[in-house]
């Protein structure tokens, strides 16, 4: 397996040493190393999206990305997106929409949701659905998800932050 080595990951601005084998997913570094347990494990197999974060700016599967490959480089979890202690303008359109039920899947989806606002701040519907395809929900039917990324990019200046 390896030996154990201490990576330094850069979370939402912050750096976290942690103490990692080398076959450590990102998943699990964040959620058992740095005790960031917004980022969901769902299939572990990269079906889902429930494990969705942003690194250098691209959402990304952290349930079948290393550790060790994310070193250095700017990770976004959902804890990451909210404005200090105000919801970010997506967060507050699920909440508004009723675009989130169990939760489960929410961070993923707003995951990427945020990646899709950043690149096109008024994406078509067509392109919301097609972005948001990775990810899974069991609860919602999807449309009320849409609606919520509809809502903020009809009126976002600048994306879902």
């Amino acid at each position: 397996m390896g030996a154990k080595r201490i990576l330094t990951l850069n979370v939402n601005g912050d750096d976290y040493e942690v103490v990692c084998a080398p076959n450590t997913t990102l998943l699990e570094a964040l959620r058992e190393k740095a005790f960031l347990t917004g980022t969901k494990r769902g299939c572990d197999l990269g079906a889902c999206g429930a494990c969705t974060v942003i690194v250098d700016g691209e959402a990304i599967l952290s349930c079948i990305t290393l550790a060790v490959e994310a070193e250095g480089r700017a990770i976004r979890t959902i804890e990451g997106i909210s404005d200090g202690g105000d919801l970010s303008p997506l967060q507050q359109s699920f909440v508004d929409h009723g675009a989130l039920q169990c939760g489960f899947c929410s961070p993923g989806f707003i995951m990427s949701a945020t990646e899709l606002l950043e690149e096109d701040p008024h994406p078509e519907r067509a392109e919301i659905q097609r972005r948001l395809a990775g990810n899974l929900c069991r609860c919602t039917g999807y449309v009320k998800i849409v609606e919520a990324v509809e809502a903020v990019a009809q009126g976002a200046e600048g994306g879902a932050r």
